[in-house]
């Protein structure tokens, strides 16, 4: 094993990021090592990136490698890991919890008091190598292609998120068509929803909802989306709303737009 690595660094506080050779990572007996084989890029990196106030608020350890989403193979593991072992291909969680918080005590670490997410509390995978705890690896087919396997992490939130909701039959709206709110409208589609209705301000990403199977597309900057639901569903509404954009005006037109 190599004694430095390269690796995408947030050298300092200020715009940009750096190539540097870093040390690389230890591992505990929990643990383990994965030599990156993809890494995708998320909004909070280009955040990161750009030190917009966002992440001057939440990036506090500069320098350090960010990047959260990735998959690789495991070349190393602590004596303690069971469930994978050396030579496994995974994907990564990018959010750890500590295990010993009251809320991960009680079948809470959803919403664990310690919670660290890689590349923003912790070294991340803009790196050849990373050390994560086990519990977070997920193997995948040996012959899964990288670009699959380097975004099952927000491809999990679109499904946890259309799966917490009673699909089938339903008229579903989905508002906010960036990769996540792309996927929701294809796993919506799947799971056997009735309807679907994109909602977004960029046309580039409404034709791709069109791809995704969206039934109905909806351009905010130019049509009141509440009223074109409305309309499209003979004055009820949707039966389910995902809101994927994060916009606080978009949440408010997106409740009016429920039945």
């Amino acid at each position: 094993m190599p004694e430095l690595m390269r690796a995408v660094l947030k050298a300092e506080a200020a715009p940009g990021a750096v190539l540097a050779q870093v040390p690389v990572p230890t591992i505990g007996p929990d643990d383990i090592l994965v030599r990156v084989k993809a890494a995708s890029m998320c909004g909070t990196d280009l955040h990161i990136y750009n030190w917009d106030p966002w992440a001057q608020s939440r990036f506090h350890k500069p320098p350090m490698v960010f990047g959260h989403e990735c998959c690789g193979d495991v070349v190393e593991a602590g004596r303690n890991v069971a469930n994978v072992q050396v030579g496994d291909f995974v994907s990564l969680e990018s959010h750890i919890t500590c295990d010993h918080c009251l809320q991960c005590r009680t079948g809470q670490g959803h919403i664990c008091a310690n919670v660290q997410i890689l590349g923003v509390d912790r070294p991340g995978v803009y790196a050849e190598y990373v050390s994560v705890p086990a519990k977070v690896a997920w193997k995948n087919p040996p012959d899964m292609p990288v670009e699959v396997a380097s975004i099952q992490e927000p491809f999990g939130n679109a499904v946890h998120t259309v799966f917490s909701c009673d699909i089938p039959t339903k008229r579903v709206a989905v508002i906010g068509c960036g990769p996540i709110g792309l996927w929701a409208i294809a796993i919506a589609r799947a799971a056997g929803a009735s309807a679907v209705y994109a909602v977004d301000i960029n046309p580039l990403r409404l034709h791709l909802a069109e791809q995704q199977g969206a039934t109905m597309v909806i351009n905010s900057r130019e049509t009141d989306p509440v009223a074109a639901v409305r309309a499209a569903t003979d004055g009820e509404g949707v039966d389910v709303m995902l809101e994927m954009s994060g916009n606080p005006r978009a949440i408010s037109q997106g409740f009016e737009m429920l039945r």
